[in-house]
């Protein structure tokens, strides 16, 4: 099987990645799904012998590589994608399953359908075309969807004589689009798909391309944080009764880990027990976590049955008769406001209808609309009311328990996709509105200076100020190495100080908690302070985990790009968890922290920091010596 040329480091555990694909019309995407199946070896003999001999007469002898995917007479014929396809390949690296999914807009119900299960999702651009109103809208889907990873390749180089001057402009687009949004992850490749530039292989077309190919990063994206193992989710799909003397509640854990001994609570009757053992198809075991089935047996004998949520006893989710949802419509008959539909939540179903639908949301412009009904492929915010409370999260916590969906009770045709939303949610999660509300007294506050410019302060203190944001893992020794360099800095007459992510939650961020909005407000806080700090002519050690990129983007801008540097204390999830100074990892395995990161929530390191230190093979103090030394070669010290 072909693998990247540029990496040496020893093979990992293979793991599977599920990944969804779109793009517009013509943009590429057959072809570069066919390369990928057909250079990973992922094909039959006489697959790759039948497409030789199709595209002989029609191409000269070039394989086309679309043949691969477009398995209907209709997509051939027309030269596009019409269903759902899903397709499977490996690498020593990793497995993975393609959800080859159409891009038209008359098919928006099929991207959705192939999405929702989705780790990562690629997304075609055509280099000649640039961004069209269909990549938009495929964004704003693999966003309202949560998918965690999202690669934008932007094919067909070929034909702009593999420019990057058009790359960085369609990265650049995408990038003020992308604002708007909630990707946690998002990257940019420039592939040739016909070519193969790129796409397996490093491309020596494009040497203006630092980064890796489109299988490496396939390869190599951190995915281990992205199963919420935190929040305990246990649906109840049938009573086991082979006998009189075994009663047990089969099914699957959606999230968290499931213990014997763990203390828990079955919605949505509330009532508690304790488990007493799990029981699988190779017999008992200690513990069971995210997608694995097991049968649950209890020590009391309580009223379950099918349809039934079993979550621990301290972390509860709602129990509502009534849900706030962004609803996707797949129905060929429009919405009917207050028609009775089956919803279909977990295990569960209950009978609920469309109460109010507040508004239409353009997937192009991200703008909301009023309106009375949702047709065919459109997506709306609406309420619905339940004849039966359910035990549901935010879809944005947890995906499992954050969806359902409507089914016709006559026809028994799925309608429409829902995602719950957490009530009082930012509406910007959704891309409409700021996340911070300004009251109107604001208007009269401006902003004023003195006398004495930054640049005067840096002369009398003999440094230039600087925010060095120490990012990494908790364990990877940010807060270490900083209080290090401090005292280096101190020794040699330099006013500096320390901000870690522990102190400033004691006074200036104690409100806050660590759900992703509060951890983004935190990192603002911290920000705006190092931005007044390095106004006084200081050097700040910004020492915090701040896990999202846009949040550590958005923290450079507060500060200024000419006096912010990124260090990324790098520094493996495997060896963080092993050191645990704080008992935190213990903590967020047994269910006592959610939202830890790199357990209950991911970690984006970053894509180009200023310095990297790999504590893993670096002292605490050579680590130290290692910034000042960076600090000087940059000018930053007198």
């Amino acid at each position: 099987m072909a693998a990247p040329v540029d990496d040496k480091q020893e093979l990992g555990p293979v793991e599977l990645l599920r990944l969804t694909t779109a793009g517009s019309v013509d943009d590429g995407k057959s072809t570069m799904i066919g390369r990928l199946l057909y250079e990973s070896q992922a094909l039959c003999e006489d697959h790759v012998q039948d497409a030789r001999a199709k595209t002989r007469q029609d191409l000269g002898g070039e394989i086309d590589f679309s043949l691969f995917t477009d398995g209907l007479k209709s997509e051939r014929a027309q030269g596009i994608t019409i269903d759902v396809a899903y397709r499977y390949f490996s690498t020593p690296r990793r497995r993975f399953i393609i959800a080859d999914t159409p891009g038209h807009e008359q098919y928006t119900r099929n991207m959705v359908t192939g999405a929702s299960t989705a780790n990562l999702a690629i997304i075609l651009i055509d280099a000649a075309n640039g961004i069209t109103t269909q990549s938009k809208r495929h964004a704003f889907i693999a966003s309202l969807l949560g998918i965690p990873h999202v690669i934008v390749a932007i094919n067909k180089m070929d034909l702009v004589d593999w420019s990057q001057e058009v790359y960085d402009e369609i990265s650049q687009q995408f990038d003020a689009f992308a604002k708007k949004l909630t990707i946690q992850d998002l990257s940019y490749v420039p592939i040739s798909a016909l070519e193969g530039d790129n796409v397996v292989q490093r491309s020596d077309r494009m040497p203006w391309f630092a980064g890796p190919s489109l299988l490496h990063r396939l390869e190599k994206t951190y995915i281990g944080g992205d199963k919420n193992r935190i929040d305990l989710r246990f649906p109840v799909q049938w009573v086991s009764r082979p006998d009189r003397s075994f009663r047990g509640y089969a099914g699957t854990v959606e999230s968290g880990v499931l213990r014997v001994g763990d203390d828990v609570v079955v919605l949505p009757s509330g009532r508690s027990s304790r488990v007493k053992s799990l029981v699988t198809f190779d017999g008992e075991r200690a513990e069971s976590g995210p997608t694995e089935a097991v049968t649950v047996c209890l020590e009391d004998e309580i009223d379950v049955s099918r349809g039934d949520l079993i979550v621990h006893s301290k972390n509860v989710p709602t129990v509502v008769r009534e849900l706030d949802a962004v609803l996707v419509w797949m129905g060929e008959d429009p919405l009917e406001i207050g028609r009775a539909y089956v919803v279909r939540h977990t295990t569960n179903e209950v009978r609920g209808q469309v109460s109010d639908l507040q508004y239409r949301i353009d997937p192009n412009t991200l703008s909301s609309e009023p309106c009375d009904t949702l047709g065919l492929n459109e997506i709306g915010r609406a309420v619905l009311k339940l004849f039966r409370p359910i035990a549901c999260d935010d879809y944005q916590r947890n995906r499992s328990t954050g969806n359902f969906v409507l089914i016709h009770p006559l026809t028994n045709a799925t309608v429409a996709a829902g995602l719950i939303v957490e009530r009082g949610r930012r509406e910007a999660a959704f891309g409409g509105g700021e996340a911070r509300a300004r009251s109107p007294q604001s208007l009269n506050i401006t902003r004023t200076t003195g006398g004495v410019a930054p640049a005067d302060r840096a002369r009398i203190l003999g440094q230039k100020p600087l925010t060095l944001w120490l990012t990494g893992l908790s364990g990877s020794g940010k807060s270490t190495i900083a209080f290090a360099v401090e005292e280096r800095l101190a020794e040699r007459g330099h006013l500096c100080y320390v901000l870690d992510g522990d102190n400033v939650r004691h006074g200036l961020c104690s409100d806050l908690g660590f759900l992703p909005h509060e951890r983004s407000e935190n990192i603002r806080r911290v920000a705006e302070v190092c931005n007044l700090m390095n106004d006084v002519g200081a050097i700040v050690l910004s020492a915090f985990i701040s896990p999202f990129r846009e949040d550590r983007a958005r923290a450079r801008e507060i500060v200024g790009p000419s006096r912010f540097a990124e260090v990324f204390v790098d520094t493996s999830l495997h060896e963080c968890e092993s050191r645990d100074p704080k008992g935190l990892y213990k903590k967020a395995r047994a269910g006592d922290i959610p939202d830890f990161t790199g357990i209950g929530s991911p970690y984006e390191p970053p894509e180009g920091p200023e310095l990297r230190v790999e504590t893993e093979h670096l002292s605490p103090d050579e680590a130290a010596d290692l910034v000042v030394r960076w600090l000087e070669t940059e000018g930053y010290l007198r």
